[in-house]
């Protein structure tokens, strides 16, 4: 766990110094599975990893974010993010979200985010 604990450290810290594509890079498995609430899973590290650069690309204004609470499992890590951006055709975004993730061999396997639209 405490291998699950540092990555994760890390990751955070990456993506809240504006580095979030270099933390999925290092931190995320080929076979990554990622899903937003309940919408339909996406598979795979590249198709991934182009939804988080159209994501970040389509912030026009960013006022912060901010880690909240982590906690620690077997194999699995959940974060509590506060966000407050302005995003290019969802407008004005001010939320809490939980991120779980699922981890082998110091990679994510699987991520999950829940939040309230």
């Amino acid at each position: 766990m405490e291998s699950i604990k540092k990555n994760l450290e890390n990751l955070n810290n990456l993506v809240l110094t504006g580095k979030a594509i270099e933390a999925f890079d290092k931190y995320y498995a080929d076979n990554v599975v990622m899903q937003e609430n309940s919408s339909e899973p996406m598979v795979g590290k590249e198709l991934n990893r182009q939804r988080e650069i159209e994501f970040f690309s389509s912030i026009t204004d960013f006022r912060g974010a901010s880690v909240k609470s982590v906690g620690f499992g077997d194999n699995t890590s959940f974060v509590v993010w506060e966000f407050d951006y302005t995003h290019k055709d969802w407008g004005v975004r001010k939320y809490t979200q939980v991120a779980v993730q699922t981890w082998e061999n110091g990679k994510i396997v699987k991520e999950q985010f829940f939040y309230g639209n």
